[in-house]
């Protein structure tokens, strides 16, 4: 059977709704750092004076970061456990927040991608801890569910962060662009680019602060454990027994499917401000489209967790939603116009239930492996990192910030090909 916490009546019940409120909240705080990078590119690509391609470093360095620190990160948490590991993981946040004051302070790109590494590197162990757990806490059938809800909480601080940082760094900016065009002066142009970075200094030490107060108060929670080390040498029914993890196929091509989608959500999320820019939007008004897609997102978790597991299973949910992320990305890279801008919006949807359905389809089964398996998952979010400075580089390269949306088409195929077959493979067919 899988690896799960049961919860039955009276205080073991109230123990389980207090995890599961108490990663709510966790998911709400790192997916308020998190989707800041939507509002930080366009902000930074003006401070810093960048190209596409190099404002496209902020979520590069955000996110790589969960490549090199996934396995780690899992060796910490054998040593710590879960609770101690995300009372961590918020300390090591707060860090990377305190960073952005001598970034601000010098207007040096370098300094703001170091504070985004840290930051980074904070999550990868939240993350290394809170999915799997999520995950086993329940009946793995209704892992998606759950998911789901904590998507709710990481989108629905996604609709505020970019619009909080938004009205706070992003004001006046149109002006400060179109005062900048016209300067000839080098002084007192770095003068106005000067203030503009030294804006992010007040909020971000404001979330190192609220981020130290919840290490504190996670690490004195009654967050219970989950034990994964003690499993049976055996993993679950319907599994060949394996030796190494990447031997299971289910689970190799689980990481490219992963790996794709993350890249994918991120270009819809953190591209569109940018886009919509380009499209004829000043700032003031394009600063609302990565709200939009975070909303779409709440939207279809709200969905996921209407029908999944009663009317969908995970895996045809996760299909439906591949193809629908077809439909909407070949459609925005056809049609002209602002309608563009809202299908990219929009793929927020579609991405909404891949997340919640990979992480189950991807781990059931796994058994002693799962701790292991759950670093290797967190690392694909690499994909964050590369897809979307790929493509500000196609971007760049072809002049035409719409055209370069034709990378996601492929990814959003693979992930069907996952959805509908790959997940499949490598399991004992059901009598």
């Amino acid at each position: 059977m899988a690896t799960t916490a049961t919860v039955p009546a009276g205080g073991q019940k109230n123990s389980y709704a207090t995890s599961i409120t108490i990663i709510g909240a966790l998911f709400f705080i790192f997916g308020f750092v998190t989707w800041l990078n939507a509002t930080l590119i366009p902000f930074l690509k003006i401070a810093c004076e960048l190209t596409d391609f190099q404002a496209y470093f902020v979520t590069f360095a955000f996110y790589i970061s969960y490549f090199f620190l996934a396995i780690p990160s899992s060796w910490i948490l054998h040593k710590t456990g879960f609770k101690n590991g995300m009372a961590l993981g918020l300390f090591v946040m707060a860090i990377g927040s305190l960073v952005f004051i001598p970034a601000g302070q010098t207007r040096s790109f370098g300094l703001f991608l170091t504070g985004l590494f840290i930051q980074g590197a904070g999550l990868s162990l939240l993350q290394t801890a809170s999915n799997p757990y999520v995950t086993i806490l329940g009946p793995i059938e209704s892992a998606a569910k759950r998911i789901s809800i904590m998507g709710i909480c990481n989108k629905t601080a996604g609709i505020l962060s970019p619009l909080i940082l938004g009205f706070i760094i992003l004001e006046g900016a149109d002006d400060k662009v179109a005062q900048l065009a016209t300067m000839t002066d080098l002084n007192e142009k770095a003068a106005i680019l000067n203030d503009m970075a030294g804006r992010v200094i007040v909020p971000y030490i404001i979330m190192a602060v609220v981020l130290v107060i919840l290490a504190f108060l996670v690490k004195q929670s009654p967050l219970q454990n989950i034990d994964t080390d003690k499993d049976d040498q055996h993993v679950n029914e319907g599994v060949v027994h394996k030796k190494y993890v990447l031997q299971y196929p289910f689970f190799s091509l689980g990481l490219i499917t992963l790996f794709l989608y993350t890249g994918c959500e991120v270009i819809a999320a953190d591209t569109v401000i940018n886009y919509a820019k380009s499209a004829g939007y000043p700032l003031v008004n394009a600063k609302f489209f990565a709200s939009l897609t975070m909303f779409a997102m709440v939207v279809g978790y709200i969905l996921g967790i209407i029908l999944i597991p009663k009317t969908l299973s995970q895996a045809k949910a996760l299909g439906i939603s591949a193809i629908m992320g077809v439909v909407l990305g070949l459609s925005a890279v056809l049609i002209k116009g602002n309608v563009s801008v809202y299908l990219i919006a929009f793929l927020g949807f579609a991405n909404a239930i891949m997340w919640p359905a990979i992480w189950p389809l991807a781990l059931e089964g796994l058994g002693k492996f799962t701790k292991i398996a759950s670093a290797l998952l967190v690392m694909c979010i690499a994909g964050c990192a590369t897809l979307p400075l790929l493509y500000g580089k196609l971007a760049d390269v072809l002049g035409d910030r719409q055209q370069a949306y034709w990378i996601i088409i492929p990814c959003y195929l693979f992930i069907a090909y996952y959805a509908f077959a790959g997940h499949k493979i490598g399991r004992m067919k059901k009598a």
